[in-house]
């Protein structure tokens, strides 16, 4: 169920970097249900192709590396010309893996840095002079490494930290023409993550046990975010990073059940 009207985003140009699986496909959806018109961009032009046809008619699905800041803006700029001006920009390419600091390589922190932090920079500084002014929403998609220190995430913990401070840099230069947020989701269902993550019923078990709300998020819970800090509702909301993770940042709730104490 949602708040919002069928046609909300009706004449509304959203671009998704990174849009082409997961939660930012999910989003890209969403956006068009809502009316708008949506561009997708991934690395892969086939799974680029695939995600619009996805979403439906007159979508585009464009082929562009966010760490190469000329192919990210010249898909932007394609999209501009095709669809209009962009309303609403969300960077949400990330990589990541598991690995302890001292054996990983300066490459493999390097690259994760590069699509995280370096490819959102890229993407709001690439979209910048095409965007629709005054309104245009600009979210970024965080993690809550940005916040907790997590073992075997240095090079994950430090892009997003980056992210979440380059959100509120740039919600505080661009204002009040541009609005700058992110969104840090938690456990999120159906996401490659947390497929590799917790992969059996048991180990899925446990992970629910340490959520506030006993369950992981849905992917659907994530746009619905996007479309309130996109919309008139959220038209004073800026430099904010707002978590969607049932409550996951406050720690391990099975550390904290105070359950067995009741009568």
């Amino acid at each position: 169920m949602s708040a919002f009207d069928d046609d909300l985003m009706a004449d509304r140009t959203v671009f998704v970097a990174g849009g082409t699986s997961g939660i930012n496909l999910g989003i890209a959806r969403r956006f068009a249900q809502l009316g708008a018109r949506v561009a997708v961009a991934g690395r892969n032009p086939e799974k680029a192709k695939t995600a619009a046809d996805s979403i439906g008619p007159g979508a585009l699905g464009l082929s562009a590396d966010v760490r190469d800041y000329e192919a990210i803006r010249g898909a932007m700029e394609q999209v501009a010309a095709e669809l209009g001006p962009l309303d609403v920009v969300v960077s949400g390419a990330a990589g990541n893996f598991l690995a302890p600091a001292a054996k990983m390589s300066a490459n493999a922190f390097r690259t994760v840095v590069d699509i995280d932090l370096n490819g959102t920079f890229n993407v709001f500084r690439g979209c910048y002079d095409l965007l629709r002014t005054p309104g245009a929403s600009l979210i970024a998609i965080t993690a809550g490494q940005a916040v907790n220190a997590m073992p075997m995430q240095a090079h994950a913990c430090a892009a997003k930290a980056g992210i979440n401070q380059l959100v509120r840099v740039l919600a505080m230069e661009w204002g009040p023409d541009v609005r700058v947020n992110g969104i840090s989701p938690g456990p999120i269902a159906g996401t490659e993550g947390m497929a590799r993550l917790a992969p059996d019923d048991s180990t899925r078990a446990a992970h629910y046990a340490r959520i506030p709300m006993k369950r992981w998020g849905e992917i659907e819970e994530v746009a619905e975010a996007a479309v309130f800090l996109s919309s008139p509702s959220a038209s004073y909301v800026s430099g904010t990073i707002l978590d969607v993770d049932g409550g996951s940042q406050l720690g391990d709730a099975t550390r904290n059940d105070t359950s067995k104490g009741l009568a």
